[in-house]
């Protein structure tokens, strides 16, 4: 999957285009809505009856008992176990916000302590609606912050005169409640989108690996399908030569002996499959450096841009390295050099340079370069790599994936550009004993 492909779609149009699913089960609302319902019966006894202060007990007790019927009520008519749908899940945390502004109402508004309480509803709203909707229940909640500032029961207390706070006090307590509740809800929106894209970006890693892996695994299924197929043939044959021996008709003399024919032809093949499937799946599963490079760049030559390969070794270690077959490795380089050929003006240099330690390929084009802003940012998904081609401008996942799978195997990627007029250095290096195949890895150990 390269920059660009339609597969993977960003997450605000899946949001616009499927609005009738929900993220959160009923169930889960009615829990949390029983946890609020014990933990404000608690405090308003344990307020009134163990600290004393004096409250309007019986108002307190009927908007908690409200809650408590309307869970009842969802148990009763609704499965529970079924995902709520987003207006659905807006309106019950909405009642909810609502519940807890109307106690805070009767018991001091915002110079209650517990006020902060309010976020609450908003960020559960955040984890699990689309963005309008929370941005609506976090708009209420700051209007009915104002509210309930404005308009409130006295606050429970002790001594002859009631415990009322400056004005200046009670706006700063809305104003720091406000902007609590705006920040928190973007801070949390913005940390849940990272996360989903991340999960998007990972699951289409996983997506590709797995097809590599599906593409290297041609020649083991191969040799299944020759063990599997000796034991019918040797049916079809021993079948033929009863047919042969017991036949008068000479026409069915005749296609019994060809039926016995080529059934020896097929077990012949299969014999010599089955004797070459070692020797043939070692060759496979090594090769040359300058193999790996070729095979990445094989697909793109004649494409536009040239492509030179070079090899390059360091401190006096002349014979390139053997690699192990890896399909991260293939796909990362077939990714980065098909962006190179991508924005190239004419050519791309592929260079590979080793020592006894670390292999490290160089792939260089000479076209615009990264843009110092998007350079910044290179390895995040959704980030493309290059602007100002038409086309361009994809989803930015390849990067992200070839990145990804570059790490998996012990490597390292890093982006620069090649000289300040432009071009794009893309630089992968890699520990020598991660790629390695066995053989060269054995006499290493040695």
């Amino acid at each position: 999957m390269q920059d660009g492909e339609p597969e993977w779609e960003d997450l605000a149009e899946q949001d616009r285009l499927n609005p009738i699913f929900g993220r959160i089960r009923l169930r889960t609302l009615v829990l949390l809505r029983w946890l609020a319902v014990g933990g404000q019966t608690a405090t308003v006894l344990g307020v009134h009856f163990a600290l004393g202060f004096e409250l309007p007990l019986i108002a307190c007790l009927a908007v908690i008992a409200a809650s408590a019927l309307l869970n009842v009520w969802l148990s009763l008519a609704l499965p529970l176990a079924r995902f709520a749908r987003d207006p659905e899940a807006a309106a019950q945390l909405g009642y909810d916000l609502v519940q807890l502004m109307v106690l805070l109402a009767l018991t001091g508004g915002l110079t209650n302590p517990f006020a902060i309480i309010m976020i609450a509803p908003v960020v559960i709203a955040v984890a699990c609606l689309p963005a309008r909707w929370w941005v609506a229940l976090a708009a209420l909640a700051i209007a009915g912050s104002l509210a309930i500032s404005l308009w409130h029961f006295p606050l429970p207390w002790r001594g002859p005169r009631e415990a009322i706070l400056p004005a200046t006090y009670q706006i700063g307590m809305w104003l720091a409640l406000a902007i609590t509740i705006a920040f928190t809800a973007v801070y949390a929106w913005r940390v849940g989108r990272e996360a989903k894209r991340m999960s998007t970006a990972l699951t289409a890693t996983q997506f590709v690996l797995a097809r590599e892996q599906r593409l290297s695994a041609l020649g083991a299924l191969s040799a299944a399908a020759a063990h599997e197929l000796g034991t019918p043939l040797a049916t079809i044959q021993l079948t033929a030569k009863e047919m042969l021996k017991f036949a008068e008709n000479e026409t069915v003399k005749e296609d019994a002996a060809l039926l016995v024919s080529q059934a020896e032809r097929c077990r012949d093949i299969l014999k010599r499959l089955s004797r070459t499937q070692e020797a043939s799946d070692r060759m496979h599963d090594r090769l040359t450096l300058r193999a790996a490079l070729e095979e990445a760049a094989a697909p793109l030559k004649g494409l536009g841009a040239e492509i030179g390969i070079h090899l390059n070794a360091l401190e006096g270690d002349p014979e390139p390295p053997v690699l192990q077959r890896r399909a991260e490795l293939l796909y990362a380089l077939g990714n980065f050099v098909e962006n190179a050929v991508d924005y190239a003006a004419s050519r791309v240099d592929i260079t590979g340079r080793w020592n006894g330690e670390r292999i490290t390929v160089e792939i260089e084009d000479d076209g615009p370069g990264f843009p110092p802003d998007v350079l910044a940012k290179l390895g995040e998904p959704y980030v493309t790599t290059r602007r100002g081609r038409e086309g361009s401008g994809g989803l930015g996942l390849g990067v992200f994936i070839a990145i990804t799978l570059t790490e998996r195997i012990g490597g390292r990627v890093d982006f620069s550009n090649a000289s300040p007029r432009g071009g794009a250095r893309v630089t992968l290096t890699w520990p020598r004993a991660a790629l390695a195949a066995r053989e060269e890895e054995a006499v290493a150990t040695a």
